[in-house]
């Protein structure tokens, strides 16, 4: 698939300098190569590339130059794979090893977005019982996914999974984090994914689409694997893959500091095309 990423900031006054990171570099992991990756301004700018700490290609950027316009453009062609189950199915005794508890403790603790409630607790509980492992991260995901209601604008980037869920309302963001919520609770490591989602499955070759971008996660039974709570679906070849944290504080597709004038306006465009 083609992936086009742009974001176009305006601004009320001159801004005079700006500092900026982009995601928009897809993922090459188990289900992914990447083919091809570009990021682009205009203005144009001088950047250079890191991977940050949880492993997410990043371009950084500044300006100096006097703008009030900024347009960030990336663009991509990537190979996607099928789902495929775990293979190797982790205990709940395997998971509560010392060992497992170490490695994974930044996936196992909780954040601003993704914190402690006692009832969800419970909830995690119950969905558990009876369940290996892999087979709850499902149950979680799913009844993610019947208890929510998927409502554009009822939510905002900076709500949590508690926050969401007392309005039972939300989007991709919300469900990623309240079923993350869930099988920490379980003492399931798991991760938050940014990414792109392409719309239809049955798109004719060389069809460009408005694609948008989209949240899940991945979670440790043995192997990182990944599930869609919002669709209540295992990852398929529609999935593209971007970045990786333990909430969407980790993998923002983009965020800086400027000075000089207030922005005014944001516009975001995804395309998406089929190319095989």
């Amino acid at each position: 698939m083609r992936v086009v990423h742009t974001t176009g900031y305006a601004y009320n006054a001159p801004v005079t300098s700006s500092y900026n990171e982009a995601r928009l570099t897809p993922r090459a992991d188990y289900r992914q190569n990447v083919i091809l990756n570009r990021v682009e301004t205009d203005p144009a700018t001088r950047s250079y590339r890191y991977r940050d700490y949880w492993g997410t290609a990043v371009t950084a950027f500044d300006l100096h130059a006097p703008h009030t316009e900024l347009e960030v453009t990336g663009s991509s062609v990537v190979e996607t794979e099928p789902f495929v189950p775990p293979t190797e199915t982790w205990s709940w005794d395997d998971l509560k090893s010392d060992m497992l508890l170490d490695r994974f403790d930044e996936l196992l603790t909780p954040t601003k977005y993704v914190p402690r409630d006692r009832k969800l607790n419970g909830v995690a509980k119950q969905l558990a019982k009876g369940a290996e492992p892999a087979e709850a991260v499902v149950k979680a995901a799913e009844w993610v996914h019947s208890e929510m209601s998927y409502v554009a604008g009822t939510t905002g980037v900076h709500t949590s999974a508690v926050q969401a869920w007392d309005e039972r309302k939300g989007v991709c963001q919300d469900y990623a984090h309240l079923t993350l919520l869930l099988l920490r609770s379980m003492g399931i490591p798991s991760r938050y994914v940014s990414g792109y989602l392409h719309p239809k499955r049955e798109a004719d070759l060389g069809e460009t689409v408005a694609g948008e971008s989209h949240a899940w996660i991945e979670a440790w039974t043995g192997t990182w694997w990944a599930y869609d709570p919002t669709n209540a679906v295992a990852i398929s070849e529609q999935h593209v893959s971007v970045g990786l944290g333990r909430d969407y504080a980790d993998v923002p597709p983009l965020k800086g500091i400027y000075s000089g004038g207030g922005s005014t306006a944001l516009d975001v465009v995804v395309e998406i095309t089929r190319l095989a």
